[in-house]
């Protein structure tokens, strides 16, 4: 890809951001999304693959609905309210559409169809900006809105997301569209606290972030995209890929690693406010995330390949790689002893 478009879009991807989380009245929001959409499509796809093109065709398709949705959710507020202010969402049937907007921008179900086929057609690097960096801006506007949404069907939508990206990673074999489920799942765990505690939602997609991250950059340092190619990553860097095991129990949830920090804190919260069922619930479905996070680190560490491939070790690659690789993994596993700290945001 030609450095100046790529550096433009990597611009207008951060000012697309920077509009939509900073924005009050609606139709900035709306423009901050769209200027990510456009910028991210260059992006998805600049290796012209066939692959490459249908999942850029898909994403802009789904994401040109889900913006004319929140504008005409906006349009609703302002006709039947007179306010165009984010946070006045006060009718119902604009509520309405605004879950569903955002819910389709974010991939969570019954809108999810579309994420593990665009992150599959897409370069490691490009997943890692659509896992993370584009979910931002909806998230924010869920966040602004949190007190006007409707509760019984964000914590429908958030255990039917944990639920279907737990079962339908069970038996993928490609490395990228584990992950696109395994954020679909941790969707969920945000939504599911959205209503009662909107700052432990912004805590978990920070801590979400920072551990899949770890991953995306592991996994492009070692060329990562199957399992089958998982098998023979550790006799190219077997140090990285060690941590990489740890990185992986980390996003699955265990302790003492970061990634409990988050689950533990909305059980926690969900059985405060008398929701002791839907965290046991939510709790149990997590399981089956559980069950291929573990396959994952086993592929990655454990199992040894039937036919041994002489690779010669990396011991120079590129150092900003390292540099992030290295200060994101270390957060991923080491963040638990702040949780104390966490505890006192208000």
């Amino acid at each position: 890809m030609n450095p100046q478009a790529k550096f433009i879009s990597t611009i207008s991807l951060l000012l697309g951001t920077s509009i939509t989380i900073s924005s009050n009245h609606w139709v900035m929001a709306w423009a901050g999304l769209e200027i990510n959409t456009l910028a991210i499509l260059p992006l998805i796809s600049k290796s012209h693959h066939p692959r490459a093109i249908e999942a850029s065709t898909k994403y802009f398709l789904v994401q040109a609905t889900a913006s004319t949705l929140l504008l005409f959710s906006s349009m609703t507020n302002a006709w039947f309210s007179g306010q165009w202010d984010i946070t006045q969402l006060t009718h119902p049937m604009a509520c309405t559409l605004l879950t569903t907007a955002i819910s389709i921008k974010l991939g969570l179900v019954p809108f999810h169809f579309w994420f593990p086929e665009v992150l599959q057609g897409s370069t490691l690097s490009t997943c890692l900006l659509l896992a993370t960096i584009m979910k931002f801006p909806p998230t924010t506007l869920f966040y602004l809105t949190s007190p006007s949404l409707n509760p019984t069907l964000l914590s429908l939508m958030a255990l039917a997301s944990v639920a279907l990206g737990g079962w339908m990673g069970l038996n993928q074999t490609q490395v990228r569209k584990i992950l696109a489920f395994s954020s679909i799942a941790h969707l969920g765990w945000m939504t599911i606290i959205l209503i009662y505690n909107p700052n432990l939602t912004l805590i978990t997609f920070y801590l979400y972030t920072m551990m899949t991250s770890a991953i995306f950059f592991t996994l492009n340092v070692t060329n990562t995209l199957k399992l089958s190619t998982m098998m023979t990553a550790w006799t190219k860097i077997p140090s990285l890929t060690s941590v990489f095991m740890l990185t992986l129990l980390s996003l699955t949830g265990l302790p003492p690693l970061t990634g409990f920090l988050p689950k533990w804190l909305i059980i926690m919260e969900l059985t405060k406010q008398e929701l002791t069922m839907m965290a046991t619930i939510i709790t149990l479905l997590s399981l089956l995330g559980l069950f291929f996070y573990l396959r994952l680190a086993y592929c990655a560490t454990i199992t040894l390949p039937p036919n041994f491939t002489n690779y010669m070790k990396q011991w120079q690659t590129n150092k900003l790689v390292n540099l992030l690789t290295t200060t994101f993994t270390t957060l991923s596993i080491m963040l638990l002893p702040l949780s104390p700290m966490i505890l006192t945001i208000p």
